[in-house]
């Protein structure tokens, strides 16, 4: 799961650099606003890939993702782009936790108890 979302998480900073340099076309902001809050998400989506597997590190991805939806009331494609990403990572929680899933049970040796289950 770690990987998946961390490859979104790795995309959406890049996304957000992008939305930085058309929010500083707009006139009703300054460029250090804009990058300043660029600058923080960016940051934050790079800890996020840290933390992702740790408890509530998805809950904090679900509230990052929120917080990309609302990038669009400055810029509007990020109403698309966000949605996007959050189909992105849903996907990536989903799938990468039956991957992490089908992995466990692969190396589990015959005859063992399985693991007992990460609480994410």
């Amino acid at each position: 799961m770690r990987t998946l979302c961390a490859s979104t998480l790795i995309g959406e900073f890049f996304v957000i650099g992008f939305a930085g340099l058309v929010a500083m076309k707009s006139d009703d902001l300054s460029m250090g606003t804009v990058w300043t809050v660029c600058g923080i998400a960016m940051l934050l989506s790079l800890l996020l890939c840290a933390v992702v597997t740790r408890p509530g590190g998805v809950q904090l991805g679900w509230a990052f993702q929120i917080a990309l939806v609302a990038g669009g009331f400055v810029v509007p494609v990020m109403f698309f782009l966000g949605v996007l990403f959050g189909a992105l990572w849903w996907a990536s929680v989903h799938f990468g936790r039956k991957i992490d899933e089908a992995k466990a049970r692969w190396a589990e040796p015959a005859g063992a108890e399985p693991p007992a289950e990460p609480q994410i």
